[in-house]
């Protein structure tokens, strides 16, 4: 038999459980605090849809983080105070601002990568089965914004080719897809991301060696399409592997090394992000990094958007 009302889980319960990964008790916490938090947004940013897309930005974070709550039984205030920050970021531009009861009741995280956060518990594979049920449109958007270096909307922008207006209309379209499934119960079968995305980190590292080695044009033949369709940085779109070799045989020659750096993976959609290393008697020669996006179709590389982000 299930619990009566009076013998429902306690907040302290309902947190070791989500962190021990228990997706299910995740998507309780948020229903059970849910008025509260919006409550919050509401009383910072007003009746306007920014309020609805702050709530449903905190709840992505609140998922994301919920490994890091140091007190359990606190976590209520913890929730508001990651929608009152997300607010706040929202008034001030998208500088941090310190929301002390966070930092209070949330051990400090080792690094800013959103994707090592969402590794911690085992709930990343639920929010990425809920990623994969986005469109494609606002599936690229979601994993660039939460999960890669290129946060800012004019970057998602310029990357995916599209005005920064339709960039914020998509977030807000899989934010609140997303928020749906968090709240929903989960209790389907979830692929596993991590193994994903090692195996499309163990394919980069290999392509990017096989340019150092000269062997890049035949690794290109036996995994992408060869027509795929390239957009490069500067908008110019080509058909076809050869100006893809041709390109990066030439950094290859000119002396250009690339460092991979973070890899995000979806069934359809991989981003690469590298590091590009100048020759040491040509420190300016290219841009710092470029982040590769690359959408698959029967496991071959279908196309490729090429970006420079601003640093």
């Amino acid at each position: 038999m299930g619990r009566g009302m009076a013998d429902a889980p306690d907040d302290a319960e309902l947190v070791r459980a989500a962190q021990a990964g228990d997706v299910e008790c995740s998507g309780v916490l948020l229903a059970r605090h849910w008025g509260a938090m919006r409550a919050v947004a509401l009383s910072i940013l007003g009746h306007r849809p920014e309020a609805d897309d702050a709530l449903q930005e905190a709840a992505l974070t609140a998922v994301r983080r919920i490994g890091d709550v140091r007190d359990a039984a606190s976590v209520g205030p913890w929730l508001r105070a990651i929608v009152r920050n997300v607010c706040r970021m929202q008034v001030r531009g998208r500088t941090e601002v310190p929301a002390d009861q966070l930092d209070l009741l949330a051990r400090p995280a080792i690094d800013s990568d959103p994707a090592e956060l969402l590794d911690r518990h085992a709930a990343r594979d639920w929010v990425w089965r809920a990623i994969e049920e986005l469109s494609p449109s606002l599936r690229l958007v979601t994993m660039l914004r939460y999960f890669t270096g290129v946060t800012a909307y004019e970057q998602i922008a310029a990357l995916c080719g599209i005005p920064v207006g339709t960039v914020r209309s998509r977030l807000s379209q899989a934010r609140t897809k997303l928020t749906d499934a968090l709240l929903a119960t989960a209790d389907a079968a979830h692929d596993d991301v991590a193994a994903l995305t090692r195996t499309r980190r163990a394919e980069a590292t290999e392509m990017l060696r096989a340019a150092e080695r000269g062997s890049y044009a035949e690794l290109l033949a036996a995994t992408w399409s060869t027509d795929v369709e390239t957009t490069w940085p500067d908008g110019q779109r080509t058909t076809g592997q050869d100006q893809l070799i041709r390109a990066m045989y030439g950094d290859v020659e000119d002396g250009v090394r690339y460092r991979l750096a973070h890899v995000v993976a979806s069934r359809g959609v991989t981003i690469l992000e590298t590091d590009l290393i100048s020759p040491p008697d040509d420190p300016f020669h290219c841009p710092p990094g470029a982040v590769w996006v690359l959408a698959l179709e029967d496991r071959r590389v279908r196309r490729l958007r090429l970006f420079h982000p601003e640093r």
